[in-house]
C-alpha cells in the first residue's frame, strides 16, 4: 500500500482523477482540517495567514466535491475546545467564518450546495449565528451536495445532548424506551439527516479524530496525510479518494460474503449485507481488512 500510495504521488492531476471509480466514491467524505497554525508558523507569519490560506483549501475542496460528485461534505472547522484558544485569534476566526459565508453564497447557490452547520452554535458571536441562519435558509432546498461546517461542536458533548433529548422524549411519553436502538438514537444526534461518513480525511500528520463524529465515525475509512490544510488541494483529495477505493470494506463479513452478500452457506443469512434495515452495519460486527 505504502509503495502504491508513493507511485500514485508522482502522478498529476489529470492522470489521478482518470484513475477515479466514480461508482465508488464516498458519500460522505469528512475532514479534520489541521495544521493551519504550523503552517504559518513555519513561514514565521501570524496564526492568522494559516487560517486565511485555510479558507482558499475549502473554497477549492467544496467546489471540487461538487464537482467530483461527492454528497455530503463536512468540514471540522472550530471544536468546543477552541473557545479556550487565545481572544483575538478567536474574534479574528469568527470575522473570517462570516466573511466567508457572506462571500460564497453565490457560489453554493450556483452549485445547488445546501449549507449546514452543526455543534453548539449558539454560543457563537450573534452576528455569526445570523449569517449561519440566513446562509441555512437560502440554501435548504438545494439538493446536489451538502456542505457541513462543524462549529463549537465536541462528539461527546454531541452525544451527551443526544441523551438529554431522548431522556425528555421518554420523560414526555414521547419515546418509549424499549424502542430506543442504535438507528433511533441516531435521529437525536446533529447530523440526523445525513449519512455517516465513508472517508474520514485528517491533514497535518497527526493521527487522531480529536473528539469529532465520534458516534458516526464507528465504521469509517480513515485516511491521515502530512500535508498541512492550507497546502490541502485538488491533487491531495484525489489521493485520499483512490486509497479509499483501494479498500475493501467488509464490516465484519468475509471475502466470500462480501462477494455474494445474498448468497447462502457463506456464514449467514441469505440476503445479509453485515447492515441494518437502516444502512448501517449490524451491533457487534467488527471489521476485518
Amino acid at each position: 500500500m505504502v509503495s502504491r500510495t508513493k507511485d500514485l504521488e508522482q502522478l498529476g492531476e489529470k492522470s489521478l482523477q482518470a484513475l477515479v471509480d466514480h461508482q465508488n466514491l464516498p458519500e460522505h467524505v469528512a475532514i479534520i482540517m489541521d495544521g493551519n497554525g504550523r503552517w504559518a508558523a513555519e513561514r514565521y507569519l501570524p496564526r492568522i495567514a494559516g487560517h486565511r490560506r485555510g479558507i482558499q483549501s475549502v473554497r477549492e475542496i467544496v467546489t471540487f466535491s461538487r464537482e467530483i460528485g461527492i454528497k455530503v461534505l463536512t468540514l471540522f472547522a472550530f471544536s468546543n475546545e477552541n473557545w479556550n484558544r487565545p481572544s483575538t485569534e478567536i474574534s479574528q476566526l469568527m470575522m473570517l467564518l462570516e466573511r466567508y459565508l457572506k462571500q460564497e453564497l453565490k457560489t453554493m447557490t450556483e452549485n445547488q450546495i445546501r449549507f449546514r452547520a452543526v455543534g453548539q452554535i449558539e454560543r457563537l458571536p450573534g452576528s455569526v449565528l445570523r449569517m449561519i441562519r440566513s446562509v441555512e435558509e437560502k440554501t435548504a432546498k438545494h439538493e446536489k451536495m451538502t456542505l457541513i461546517l462543524a462549529l463549537s461542536y465536541g462528539g461527546r458533548s454531541e452525544i451527551v445532548d443526544a441523551v438529554r433529548r431522548v431522556v425528555e422524549d421518554v420523560q414526555q411519553e414521547k419515546l418509549s424506551m424499549k424502542d430506543l436502538d442504535e438507528q433511533t438514537f441516531s435521529h437525536y444526534l446533529h447530523t440526523q439527516e445525513v449519512p455517516d461518513p465513508d472517508l474520514m480525511i485528517r491533514t497535518s500528520g497527526e493521527v487522531r479524530i480529536s473528539n469529532f463524529l465520534l458516534w458516526q465515525l464507528a465504521y469509517t475509512e480513515l485516511y491521515f496525510t502530512q500535508t498541512y490544510w492550507p497546502d490541502f488541494r485538488r491533487k491531495d483529495f484525489l489521493l485520499a479518494l483512490l486509497d479509499y477505493q483501494a479498500r475493501e470494506r467488509r464490516f465484519g463479513l468475509v471475502k466470500e460474503q462480501v462477494a455474494n452478500p445474498n448468497g447462502a452457506g457463506k456464514g449467514g443469512a441469505p440476503g445479509f449485507s453485515g447492515k441494518s434495515l437502516s444502512g448501517e452495519p449490524t451491533a457487534g460486527e467488527e471489521r476485518d481488512f
